[in-house]
């Protein structure tokens, strides 16, 4: 074989594994999309959940490496009269009492809202994996919108974080029940 037909060959072999791998890399990222929707739908009945139990509505799934929930839950800091008891808090928790294992180094928690410094630091504490979330706090999220403590190179552990997913739906219900409490006090002002 003359030196040009072996390029030939090579180039040939080159691009039949590059579109392999694009294919395999294409199907994986079309996986995980469907995965996080899948999740990120519970999160959100956890979300609604908390709204009628008039509680910020944030919902949060705690899933490891095989898509078998850990934990569902959702805000509960009024009812459990704990500042602490945010939905993020409460799954980490749950997930490490059911392991037995505080580090959750394969597990991906879902959550319907941008998560905010408690949280993120429990969840680079819990070495949690990856984090997805709905809608961004612009007031106080500690992913990407006011602050970057899961992706701070000077942490020692860093979170993969996944922006957006059903963020319409995240920021509507926590836009009505906003609505909703506020007006809730004007009525209480006008009797």
């Amino acid at each position: 074989m003359s030196h040009i037909s072996e390029l030939v060959v090579l180039s040939c072999l080159i691009m039949i594994c590059y579109r392999k791998f694009n294919l395999i890399f294409n199907l994986k990222e079309t996986f995980n999309k469907q995965q996080d929707e899948t999740f990120m739908r519970l999160a959100l009945e956890e979300a609604g959940l908390a709204f009628a139990e008039n509680e910020v509505p944030v919902g949060a799934i705690l899933v490891d490496q095989n898509g078998e929930v850990l934990a569902k839950t959702h805000n509960q800091r009024e009812s459990a009269a704990d500042p602490t008891a945010h939905a993020e808090i409460l799954a980490l928790r749950i997930g490490a009492i059911r392991r037995h294992e505080w580090r959750l180094e394969d597990a991906t928690l879902y959550v319907t809202k941008e998560p905010c410094v408690m949280c993120a630091g429990a969840m680079i504490n819990s070495r949690l994996k990856r984090v997805v979330f709905g809608c961004k706090d612009i007031k106080g999220g500690a992913a990407n919108s006011l602050y970057h403590i899961l992706s701070d190179p000077r942490m020692n552990h860093r979170v993969e974080v996944t922006a957006g997913i059903f963020e319409d739906e995240g920021r509507k219900i926590l836009q009505d029940f906003f609505i909703a409490r506020r007006s809730l006090k004007n009525q209480k002002k006008r009797l």
